[in-house]
């Protein structure tokens, strides 16, 4: 036990946290050179063809110092903020954290996120700046910026190039000799607390665990502390990144247990894994289960596929516990269903992957956020979908999430930012300079930032701010439903809950986009935005017009004007009884965010 060391990979999206996992396993790892590529943790094409990760990796590295070997396990973890809890959990089963800088854009968003929460949990911090081989690279601003945030001398901060491996010797020492060995326990029983879990079509529910006391091996009778539940293992092992089978795993240890494991909710995550011969055994330090942050419908294009669909949204579950669905029922798109998420770059990949695993596409929603309504009679309840939303007469209060904001941006664009923030209904609470950069603070509603804010803050800044979010509570505020109709009928999927201030320019906005999209019929379509029985903002389609009056060759103007009087009142009469069919092409326009 005292030789093996616990670390993790924290840093901010494209600082190069998935570079170095790949420089520390071509030269401690067990990979040969044939089977070693790019970003060899990331396991999905998607991580790959995004230069993202989104599941947190583990793999054990074997190093030696003064002829002593030492085990380290180190997590790389994802530097995007709709994955910010897989580096929660990464970091619960850890004893230190190397800080990954960019040399070329200091310190961000994600990157103070991370070590604030790493701090918290008692790790320690090893700053490593990155990219120094870069033309671009200001490494004595980086250090300085590393100095003031950590506190640090700068004999402790190590530079590194983890493209060419330069320096990569510096850190497995810094993690040896600065990295505490996993506490001692006194337990007389075997326990472990689970990390992660996820769903393998071979070897059914994959458990990742960190071993805090006695062993666990092959034949063992373990309890699944919550649920009561009692299964045998059959392999135990860790990731070298290879999946290496072991005859044990002993305390301190991170690694995997397969034990017939059919569902996730048998082994949930932050739970504890104890033997099952142990009497009234504690439960371990667990986290708090997340829940999705922002909700869509998802309709199958072809409705043929709903019974398909709902099984690969099943197996997805099985494979992505933020991720959360219902089903649902639209009158305009048919059956469909809710679904949760972290973030729109979380619902992006959930997508992405029902399209290419199961080949299954999607209308979605406009995206929404979890409100909360007391009713008249102190009933609360959650609102994930305007469908949900009560009768105005029946609230007495409508509440919507707040959100931390923390963004670092160059000062030049402080005043964009500023004004960006304001027209979001945010409000500043802090204001900090650093070396380079400017760190403010807002509390901003959480249904403004979901939607386009990424896309308008990189706009506004030219691609150099980032920011890091948190949900920090619910408050009263001024909401309301805004319903689209089409010929006088209300079309559910297009409902959305804006804010009151924002719903009369909004209703125009949502209307003409509309109106660009609907073909026109026979008849003129009125499109209508309107909030209970008021109309807010009102267009129309014109509609095509025949000439009847072709075939006439002189004679008495009177003829001409019976025809034309006809016409009118068929079309009159069409208008009345006649459907208007908005083509799912034009849904899917009308609610995909606008890039």
């Amino acid at each position: 036990m005292k030789n093996i060391r616990n670390t993790s990979i924290i840093a901010h999206i494209d600082h190069g946290k998935s570079t170095l996992a790949d420089r520390l396993i071509e030269k401690y790892g067990l990979l040969s050179s044939r089977d070693m590529q790019d970003q060899v943790l990331d396991s999905m094409d998607l991580e790959r063809e995004r230069g993202i990760t989104i599941k947190a990796q583990t793999v054990s590295l074997t190093y030696k110092k003064n002829n002593e070997l030492f085990k380290v396990n180190i997590i790389d973890t994802p530097g995007h903020v709709d994955f910010s809890y897989e580096v929660s959990r990464s970091l619960s089963a850890c004893d230190s954290a190397l800080l990954i800088v960019d040399a070329t854009q200091g310190i961000e968003a994600q990157s103070i996120a991370h070590t604030n929460l790493a701090i918290e949990l008692g790790l320690k911090i090893i700053p490593i700046i990155n990219k120094i081989d870069l033309p671009s690279a200001d490494i004595p601003a980086a250090r300085k910026d590393l100095m003031e945030f950590l506190g640090v001398n700068d004999e402790d901060i190590i530079e590194v190039s983890a493209k060419t491996g330069l320096g990569v010797d510096k850190i497995m020492e810094q993690v040896v000799s600065k990295t505490s060995s996993p506490k001692e326990s006194n337990d007389k029983y075997s326990k472990a607390f689970i990390i992660d879990s996820w769903f393998d079509n071979y070897l059914g529910v994959v458990v990742l665990v960190k071993v805090i006391s006695g062993k666990i091996n092959p034949k063992q009778k373990i309890k699944i502390l919550s649920n009561k539940k009692e299964f045998i293992i059959d392999k135990v092992g860790i990731f070298t990144p290879k999946i290496t089978y072991l005859n044990e795993l002993c305390s301190g240890e991170v690694g995997f247990i397969i034990a017939s494991i059919k569902t996730l909710d048998a082994a949930p995550v932050g739970d504890t894994i104890t033997d099952a011969k142990a009497i009234d055994p504690m439960p371990l330090p667990g986290f708090q289960h997340i829940q999705p942050r922002v909700f869509s419908g998802f309709y199958p294009i072809d409705s043929k596929n709903y019974q398909e669909s709902k099984k690969a949204l099943d197996k997805l579950s099985l494979n992505d516990n933020s991720f959360t669905y219902e089903p649902e029922n639209s009158d305009s798109l048919g059956h469909g269903f809710r679904c949760g998420f972290l973030g729109l770059l979380h619902m992006d990949i959930i997508r992405e992957r029902l399209l290419r695993e199961y080949n299954l596409d999607f209308l979605m929603t406009v995206p929404s956020v979890t409100y909360k309504i007391k009713t008249k009679n102190n009933k609360l309840i959650d609102v994930k979908s305007p469908k949900d939303l009560p009768d105005a007469s029946e609230i007495k209060i409508f509440m919507e999430p707040i959100a931390e904001i923390n963004i670092i941006t160059p000062a030049e664009y402080l005043g964009a930012i500023i004004e960006l923030c304001v027209k979001k209904r945010a409000s500043q609470t802090n204001l900090q300079y650093r070396t380079n950069s400017v760190e403010i603070s807002f509390e901003i509603p959480l249904s403004e930032i979901i939607y386009d804010f990424f896309d308008k803050l990189k706009s506004c800044t030219k691609g150099y701010a980032s920011y890091d979010y948190r949900v920090i509570d619910y408050v009263e505020s001024k909401m309301i439903k805004l319903d689209i109709l089409v010929n006088k009928k209300k079309v559910d999927a297009l409902s959305q809950i804006l804010h009151k201030d924002n719903s009369d320019k909004k209703a125009r906005e949502l209307i003409e986009n509309l109106k660009a999209l609907i073909p026109r019929q026979m008849f003129e379509i009125a499109i209508q935005g309107c909030v209970g029985s008021k109309i807010l903002a009102s267009t129309s389609v014109r509609g095509f017009r025949k000439d009847v009056t072709a075939k006439l060759y002189g004679g008495d103007a009177t003829r001409k004007m019976k025809l034309l009087k006809k016409q009118k009142e068929g079309k009159k009469k069409m208008k009345k009884i006649g459907n208007v069919d908005i083509p799912k092409e034009a849904f899917y326009e009308f609610m995909m965010p606008k890039k």
